[in-house]
């Protein structure tokens, strides 16, 4: 239960701390939310945890309240950098990095495993800081994240579904969605346009060798870069190859030529890579 207290918004206002539209930044203002998304990350005494984006540090507060043994968090704004520096001075599990998480390192960000990332993304350059994270899916335990919800609508769609596109089926290359909830747009400052949704990820159970990630990402990429249309023709354009060729290989795929990509499960594209790529695919993800 939340206390009356600590259900009041946070300040939406402070003179030092304004929001940067050229960040995507907006300030979650509701403390019960931060609590209900710390929550969900299940964070343990051994855990190393990220938060990206901190901002005015209003899922910071619960992090650093939590057990974790490490805190790292990544600001790309240095005024707000420098704020949290200072609010937790006094914490030594406490690390603030001034800078762009898609520019830094990993060995400046991850200490040591089992990590947990929990941010809520800038909206600007979420789906750009998921593909680095997913490379980084052999250190990562669990991700509680926010997006814009038809960001998170598209990450977790299946296959079939309007949703469904390059992003769904890259995401389930490497992460299973185990829970998701939407945050109305009340509860940031400013308010965006849209409601935002909060995705738990985990990785998945048996992921594939980096040779075999690769060549399934290029066959969802090269797929969908044309969407609606079928696949037969879709495939030539966008390898350059005739038709008749792309159709030769996706029936050796097992896959209709007239097909759109939006009705391919993974282990239809795990077939098209072989078929395309003649890369052996011992096995998708055990939950694909």
């Amino acid at each position: 239960m939340v206390s009356t207290a600590m259900s009041r918004p946070i300040h939406r206002r402070r003179t030092d701390q304004a929001p940067n539209r050229a960040h995507g930044q907006h300030f979650l203002v509701q403390p019960h939310i931060a609590s209900r998304i710390v929550e969900r990350a299940l964070l343990g005494p051994d855990d190393e945890v990220i938060e990206i984006g901190p901002g005015r540090g209003a899922l910071t507060e619960y992090l650093a309240r939590a057990v974790a043994r490490r805190l790292v968090l990544v600001e790309i704004d240095l005024r707000l950098a420098g704020a949290l520096k200072a609010r937790f001075a006094d914490d030594d599990r406490v690390t603030v990095i001034h800078g762009d998480f898609l520019a830094l390192r990993r060995e400046e960000i991850i200490g040591r495993p089992p990590v947990k990332v929990v941010s809520n993304l800038p909206f600007n350059s979420a789906t750009a800081i998921l593909e680095r994270l997913s490379h980084w899916r052999s250190l990562i335990v669990r991700m509680v994240l926010m997006f814009q919800r038809e960001v998170a609508e598209r990450i977790r769609a299946r296959p079939a579904t309007p949703p469904y596109c390059a992003l769904s089926a890259l995401t389930a290359l490497n992460w299973n969605v185990e829970e998701h909830f939407r945050v109305p747009a009340g509860n940031f400052f400013p308010r965006p346009k849209v409601d935002a949704e909060v995705l738990v990820l985990a990785p998945v159970s048996r992921p594939m060798e980096p040779e075999q990630a690769q060549a399934m990402s290029e066959v969802i990429r090269a797929c969908f870069l044309n969407p609606r249309k079928t696949l037969r023709s879709g495939l030539s354009m966008t390898l350059k190859i005739p038709r008749s060729l792309a159709q030769a290989r996706l029936e050796q795929a097992r896959i209709e030529p007239t097909a759109r990509p939006a009705q391919l499960a993974l282990e239809d594209f795990g077939r098209l890579a072989c078929a395309l790529h003649g890369v052996e695919l011992k096995g998708l993800p055990a939950d694909a």
